[in-house]
């Protein structure tokens, strides 16, 4: 329903915890403050260089000869290791990403898409696909670039499949500390919702600011990120219907919807 003057915006009085920082912090920040919210932007991880630098740089020298049939790739993080590597993948290596977020980065750090799940945004949704858009050919060699942390599924489920599959970890994800008013405003219940985007915010999120009052809302960006944040002990309470940022701030509008605003 649209704003009006006796309407105020469904997010009024709200203060968010936003976990990341850079342009996609910005723009959730930005798309709060639309709906009447006060972000506070307190970047919780970061990614460093993977520890078997040697392994990636092989492995993407032989992506660049034509090594590889295919190669998946499954966060935009990968698509800035990919970039900063100024990695070559040929024509006759095809590109799968797990998410439009992910073929969005690699689309515009001028890589070619060839396959993304069209239902649900994750390796199990991608290995759903496989086999009818890849016709049934078995096997095929593939390169699955991944982060430190990543369970392995998409590796071990197309290795199930019957696939030469060669893993490699493209970076580390490490944790940054959260201010301490930050800290002291969240344990005070001054923030009225927090946003997890990944299990790695999940670990920060629960390990920094845990445990949780009731009375925030925690906001999990799919199903894998709440279970991973259950899996760290943190308590999920709404997730998004689908793995955007702009899905999981409508989540948190419609709960914020059935609350009192917070006295200012």
């Amino acid at each position: 329903m649209p704003s009006t003057p006796s309407s105020p915006k469904p997010l009024a009085g709200w203060r968010v915890l936003v976990p990341r920082g850079g342009p996609w912090g910005d723009s959730v920040a930005a798309d709060l403050r639309a709906k009447g919210a006060s972000p506070v932007v307190a970047a919780m991880i970061n990614f460093a260089p993977t520890a078997d630098a040697p392994a990636l740089e092989a492995a993407l020298a032989r992506l660049a000869a034509g090594g590889f049939d295919w190669v998946t790739v499954t966060s935009a993080t990968t698509v800035d290791v990919l970039s900063a590597a100024r990695a070559v993948i040929p024509p006759s290596t095809r590109v799968a990403a797990v998410g439009e977020t992910t073929a969005a980065a690699l689309a515009a750090a001028g890589y070619a898409v060839d396959l993304v799940p069209s239902e649900d945004n994750s390796a199990r949704g991608l290995l759903a696909e496989w086999e009818a858009a890849t016709e049934g050919v078995v096997p095929l060699r593939i390169l699955t670039l991944r982060s430190e942390i990543a369970k392995p599924l998409l590796t071990e489920g197309l290795r199930r499949i019957g696939h030469d599959v060669e893993s490699v970890v493209a970076y580390r994800t490490v944790g940054i500390p959260v201010p301490e008013n930050i800290v002291a405003d969240v344990r005070d219940g001054l923030v009225q919702a927090i946003l997890v985007t990944s299990g790695s915010v999940a670990e920060q999120v629960q390990v920094q600011l845990g445990p949780i009052p009731e009375t925030t809302l925690v906001a999990a960006i799919g199903p894998q990120t709440a279970r991973d944040a259950r899996e760290y002990g943190l308590r999920v309470d709404v997730i998004a219907e689908e793995r955007t940022a702009a899905s999981l701030i409508e989540a948190v509008a419609a709960v914020a919807a059935s609350r009192p605003t917070p006295a200012s």
